[in-house]
């Protein structure tokens, strides 16, 4: 896969420098002269990750915590099942929802012009990144021996002490992939940003302004572009980023899975 994006997204640096296409402040393709500067694409991208996984990574392990450690048996199938249920809701689906419910809230809420912002894309993709943080770490919080829990309630720590200073240590290497895994489902995702962020290709000043993603920016022009133009290489470059800031987040889980503490 790799080879095929640099095959083709690197032949845009013959006509665009490096430096220009990663920190041009300008996304223009169709104009005269076209440029192709990214630094608003990836704004937008980090603006509304940090977004999503400032609101899904507390109420995700929380979440975890609570069926792994405190629901009881029937409220933790029944919670289980909604989790599974969430993640099988196609993307699109959750953007037509954003659609309809979120982005009308953010608007009246918060007063502003459009409710189609970063604000609205992080809400909406905390929730689509809930499901895969739940999971993982609930099968982390579960994979911690009950001896290292019953110890700790025998020396006397009450039973939040136990999962707060026992139980999520002993897991964190398991709660760190499910982080990370989350951030790449976020990253990557790719249609209900498209709706719901108002795909404007500018820098932007707060999240409650119009962005567009880098994933957004190959989903919404791809079927535009002439094959083989600067714009078309252009936009398998964007790919390469993707490839490569995907590639990082998913090694960085790999190694907090495989972590063994000393």
């Amino acid at each position: 896969i790799f080879v095929f994006l640099a095959k083709e997204g690197f032949a845009i640096f013959r006509t665009v420098g490096f430096g220009d296409f990663l920190l041009g402040s300008n996304w223009y393709p169709i104009s005269t002269p076209a440029k192709f500067g990214i630094l608003p694409l990836m704004a937008g991208s980090l603006l509304v990750t940090l977004g999503a996984t400032l609101i899904a990574v507390p109420i995700g392990i929380a979440s975890a915590v609570y069926i792994s450690e405190v629901a009881s048996g029937k409220i933790k199938e029944i919670l289980k099942s909604g989790i599974e249920i969430l993640a099988a809701i196609p993307s699109v689906v959750m953007g037509f929802i954003g659609m309809m419910t979120l982005v009308p809230w953010v608007k009246s809420t918060f007063h502003i012009p459009t409710g189609l912002t970063a604000f609205s894309g992080a809400v909406m993709l905390a929730f689509m990144a809930m499901p895969t943080i739940v999971s993982i770490a609930e099968d982390a919080l579960n994979a911690v021996p009950r001896r290292y829990k019953e110890a700790a309630l025998a020396l006397g720590s009450t039973r939040w002490q136990a999962i707060w200073r026992v139980v999520l240590p002993a897991a964190s290497s398991g709660i760190v992939a499910a982080v990370m895994l989350g951030i790449g489902r976020v990253v990557g995702e790719t249609m209900a940003v498209m709706m719901i962020t108002g795909n404007a290709a500018r820098i932007p000043d707060s999240i409650f302004q119009p962005v567009r993603t880098l994933t957004a920016t190959i989903a919404a022009e791809m079927g535009e572009t002439v094959r083989g133009s600067d714009h078309y290489f252009a936009l398998f470059a964007i790919g390469i980023v993707l490839f490569i800031i995907t590639f990082f987040i998913n090694l960085i889980a790999d190694l907090a899975v495989h972590h063994k503490a000393k």
